[in-house]
């Protein structure tokens, strides 16, 4: 069967660094750090006391006060980007087949907060279950994408997909095969995450997984710097509206850019750590170039996972020279976690968001907050440090790797290649 082609039509995004499309944008290509002190609740007794939250945001200044009650922060921030997506792809809903319309989104955790509170209250009763009942609801990682359903009517496939910090990139992958198949003409997909908890936070310091530099937090996200010492937490959430090419042509859509393929890999090694020698991210790659069926050559940017911990950046490092050889000191190499941390669920979509605008405005974001090189990373690779390049960019690859092992990496590039 002859594949179809799929093209992003809308784009949406609530992050650290910005409410909305142009925010975030303005944000990356200025170097904004998105790190501050914990204002969700009381961080006083934590190792981490900071973290990249949204801020700014009022709900109910777009979703009615009893609507968003009923649902957790993270559903509340898929709602929010999904609708600037959508008026962003100005879609005639009337003319649109709901049959043919789906929503595939990703979730690391869901509602973490909803279930924090829900078994606190629990905890400090008499013992008598008093639940709320739109606990469950509420909670559960799908949610989201059924409440974007709800709203716009799609009557096509919807689930969410988990893999971690790789789910929203899994998501995109799975709304491009939909679509590509002949299962759908429009998906609404992307990643949403609000673990900016106590349960969160606590949880992450308990692993060392999160940097505890809290008397600078905005140069506390450093990927790729000698003196780096584990992620910054974020939240947030990114849309992309994925349509069928011929369908967006016949309606005469705004096209941002092709999706041209997707890979996903398994590292096989370890519930937390990545693969020593960064395996699953070398095939992940190897496999995301297979199918978009262009050559390490025909690449000029990789927005890394570029976590910030001292193992896995060595690692995704290591993977880009085994699959790029000497073309890897071409690229622009950049992570955009430097400032808007690490957004879980969501990290895939914001990250693919900002490889697509790079292809747009032709300027790659930086990596900010490098002060010293680390003799474990070939410094020859462009890392895009501290001040955003210009550049023409028209093949550009997001990775990202979640724990237990998940590996999932997407391509986006010009239409017209």
């Amino acid at each position: 069967m002859n594949l179809k082609r799929v093209v992003v039509t809308g784009l949406g995004a609530l992050t650290p660094i910005g409410n909305n499309i142009q925010e975030f944008w303005n944000g990356l290509i200025n170097g904004v750090s998105g790190a501050a002190p914990i204002t969700h609740f009381d961080a006083s007794n934590f190792k981490t006391q900071f973290a990249c939250e949204v801020k700014n945001f009022n709900v109910e200044d777009f979703i009615d006060r009893k609507e968003a009650r009923k649902m957790d922060r993270y559903a509340q921030y898929a709602l929010v980007s999904t609708m600037e997506a959508m008026a962003d792809a100005n879609f005639d809903l009337e003319k649109l087949d709901l049959d043919r319309a789906g929503v595939i989104w990703g979730s690391g955790i869901g509602g973490l907060q909803t279930f924090q509170d829900e078994v606190t209250n629990f905890n400090q009763g008499t013992g008598i279950p008093k639940f709320n009942p739109f606990f469950i609801p509420k909670m559960i990682a799908d949610i989201a994408g059924g409440h974007i359903s709800m709203k716009y009517g799609f009557r096509g496939p919807n689930f969410t997909t988990v893999s971690a910090c790789a789910s929203s990139t899994n998501a995109i992958i799975d709304a491009f095969n939909y679509i590509r198949l002949g299962q759908a003409d429009v998906i609404i997909t992307g990643g949403s995450e609000a673990a900016v908890t106590i349960a969160g936070m606590g949880g992450f310091n308990a692993m060392h997984a999160l940097s505890t530099r809290n008397d600078d937090p905005k140069t506390a996200s450093r990927p790729m710097d000698k003196d780096r010492d584990g992620f910054v937490l974020g939240e947030g959430s990114g849309t992309l509206i994925l349509e069928e090419y011929e369908h967006a042509v016949a309606r005469g859509a705004k096209i941002y850019c092709e999706i041209g393929g997707g890979g996903m890999s398994a590292d096989a090694h370890h519930i937390t750590a990545p693969h020593p020698e960064g395996l699953g991210a070398k095939n992940v790659m190897i496999n995301c170039l297979r199918d978009a069926g262009l050559q390490p050559s025909d690449v000029d940017g990789i927005n890394l996972h570029g976590t910030s911990t001292p193992l896995g950046d060595i690692a995704e490092t290591k993977a880009i020279k085994q699959v790029f050889g000497e073309h890897a000191y071409n690229l622009n190499i950049n992570s955009t976690k430097s400032m808007t941390g690490h957004l879980l669920g969501a990290t895939g979509a914001v990250e693919a968001i900002s490889c697509i605008l790079s292809i747009k405005h032709g300027i790659v974001p930086p990596t900010i907050n490098h002060f010293t090189d680390d003799e474990n990373i070939d410094n020859k690779l462009n890392l895009t440090f501290n001040v955003a390049q210009k550049r023409d960019m028209k093949v550009v690859m997001s990775n990202t790797f979640g724990f237990g092992g998940h590996n999932a990496c997407v391509l986006v590039k010009k239409l017209d290649i």
